[in-house]
């Protein structure tokens, strides 16, 4: 290849590489209004028959440092925030996803979160669902499963619940 169609290539691919790393274009699609400055993010309740103790704190934390990270709102502890966030865990529990042999090889964890989205701004209040499954092979005890799925729950839930109140999709 010629030199010069190189030299062009690399010029053209830093300054493609210096555009998305500069913020000038953004992959994410996180859409707020740019009249909504600050939220409240209450403590996501655990109302599931089964509660697993780390689940509400590590979810509401996970939840409150996306928003931080991914947005410019200010979070504040104030009911008048221009949206407020509600959100409570309604379901929890085990399952058997699958058989082989007339034997469970795989069970499965579900996790439901119910949202609720006060739009301070807009005087509207939304409500959302959703609920995740989170396999594992029945070899293993409830209790190493919740272990060994717990980071991948919380971050797959989080992203959800993140991505309910501020993505276009």
């Amino acid at each position: 290849m010629n030199t010069r169609i190189i030299a062009s290539l690399l010029v053209v691919s830093l300054i493609a590489l210096g555009t998305v790393s500069c913020g000038i274009y953004s992959f994410r699609d996180v859409s707020i209004p740019p009249e909504v400055k600050t939220i409240k993010i209450n403590y996501i309740q655990n109302r599931a028959q089964y509660i697993n103790p780390q689940l509400s704190p590590k979810l509401t934390d996970a939840f409150t440092k996306k928003v931080i990270q991914q947005t410019k709102l200010r979070r504040i502890e104030d009911a008048n925030a221009d949206y407020v966030v509600d959100s409570e865990i309604t379901n929890y529990m085990i399952t058997t996803s699958g058989v082989s042999q007339n034997e469970a090889a795989t069970n499965r964890i579900s996790v439901g979160v119910h949202i609720t989205l006060y739009d301070n701004f807009k005087n509207d209040v939304k409500e959302y669902d959703i609920t995740r499954d989170f396999d594992f092979p029945a070899s293993q005890s409830f209790t190493q499963a919740e272990a060994r799925l717990m980071d991948e729950m919380i971050k797959t839930i989080s992203d959800e619940i993140f991505n309910k109140i501020f993505s276009n999709w």
